[in-house]
């Protein structure tokens, strides 16, 4: 058994799925920006550009949903354990919130390369 303290374990979880919602909320209008730009003036080359930026958007909306969820999730598991034995956080917990910590870091470097991407059509569609 490894001994944390819940309440920063649970405050990280709170943080992320802060820092996930306003991913998404910077997506969506990312997207709906997207449908602004996707005109009948657009190449065939910047409309198969408009389909992949949508198509990533789409998945990196799931993938938010779907990481946002698991961090719920483990914060109810981080109560559970922590209501059952006040003091101490099983090893898998722990590796568990570990994990977590790094998928969020993970979607965030995709996301911040797929915001780079969509900063480069948006430059290349103004010229």
């Amino acid at each position: 058994m490894v001994q944390v303290d819940i309440s920063q374990l649970c405050g990280e979880c709170n943080t992320w799925r802060e820092g996930l919602r306003q991913l998404r909320d910077e997506f969506t209008k990312d997207n709906n920006l997207l449908q602004q730009a996707a005109g009948p003036t657009l190449s065939k080359e910047q409309l198969q550009d408009v389909e992949h930026l949508h198509n990533q958007f789409h998945i990196q909306l799931i993938n938010i949903h779907d990481l946002k969820q698991s961090i719920k999730v483990h914060e109810r598991k981080l109560s559970f354990e922590m209501a059952t034995d006040n003091t101490q956080l099983t090893e898998e917990t722990n590796a568990d919130h570990e994990s977590l910590f790094e998928q969020y870091q993970n979607l965030e470097n995709t996301l911040g390369e797929l915001r780079n991407e969509f900063q480069q059509f948006l430059d290349r569609a103004k010229n």
